[in-house]
């Protein structure tokens, strides 16, 4: 019978490509972007056409790689989905929002190169290992936790990280994906603060944000418990998400958790400044 899957696949998004890696498809990847390369080091190992992103997206470009698929995410810039829809491609567009979405995404992604049952053994990993880690925080205090995957404009994480903020056993402040001021942040005085940047790698400035934002008397800078958690295993909506998730329990529970990768704690807060600056 004749195979009616795409078997060259354009992804504009890193998610995009960690799904495909996960359910064990990533040879029809024929092009993809450098930040692919970020989270799924293995697209170095042949060669694929570097495109530009999802927020960049170029007709021509996608036009030269001939693909039968183009998978990319939607909520960015308009201008991108038209190049996208030029170059005439068949066209995937994600734009999840929560971790339920997520494993829609896994889902389709799977069912469209004829690996459903792959896919839905990757969602079912994802759900255990979060459950688990769950109900070992459960029952815990729960300190309040800030995050951010903006710093100009300061913007909170995703919903999807605050649903594993609350899973690792925090209590997630501010209204996810949402503009937010320092002065509210200071105002709500969180436990912890994580600071998890989009393109930022764990190049994160604790120290400066800090003391631009005039944060040194939050609970959270008192205690140096300031984290810059690597962008990608928090803003990459894909199975990479179970290693934010590790490095959150980290930051959440100390106690119960051990560190890990990918996760820097702050270091240059001054402990005399912080408490005059207490209230």
């Amino acid at each position: 019978m004749p195979n009616h899957t795409p078997n060259r696949i354009a992804s504009l998004q890193p998610s995009a490509t960690v799904i495909l890696a996960a359910i064990g498809e990533l040879d029809r990847l024929v092009a993809c972007t450098k930040y692919c390369a970020d989270v799924v080091p293995e697209v170095k190992s042949q060669a694929r056409t570097i495109l530009a992103d999802s927020w960049t997206a170029n007709a021509d470009q996608i036009l030269a790689v001939r693909p039968d698929l183009v998978i990319a995410a939607v909520p960015y810039q308009e201008k991108a989905v038209i190049e996208i829809l030029k170059s005439g491609a068949r066209f995937l567009g994600l734009a999840p929002k929560s971790l339920a979405d997520i494993y829609t995404d896994i889902a389709t992604i799977a069912g469209t190169v004829g690996a459903s049952e792959r896919g839905e053994t990757v969602i079912a990993r994802m759900q255990q290992r979060i459950e688990e880690l769950s109900a070992r925080s459960s029952g815990q205090p729960r300190p309040r936790v800030f995050c951010e995957e903006w710093g100009k404009p300061l913007i909170a994480s995703q919903l999807w990280v605050a649903e594993l903020v609350e899973a690792a056993g925090g209590e997630f402040l501010g209204d996810p994906g949402q503009q937010i001021s320092p002065e509210e942040v200071s105002r709500m005085d969180p436990d912890v603060i994580i600071a998890a940047w989009c393109g930022a790698g764990d190049r994160v400035p604790l120290e400066k944000i800090i003391r631009e934002r005039a944060w040194q008397g939050t609970r959270a800078a008192i205690s140096s418990r300031v984290y810059c958690i690597r962008d990608e295993y928090l803003n990459t909506p894909a199975p990479t998400l179970l290693q934010g998730l590790d490095a959150l329990a980290y930051a959440i529970h100390p106690e119960l958790f051990g560190n890990t990768k990918g996760i820097r704690q702050i270091t240059g807060v001054s402990f005399d400044t912080a408490m005059n600056l207490a209230p």
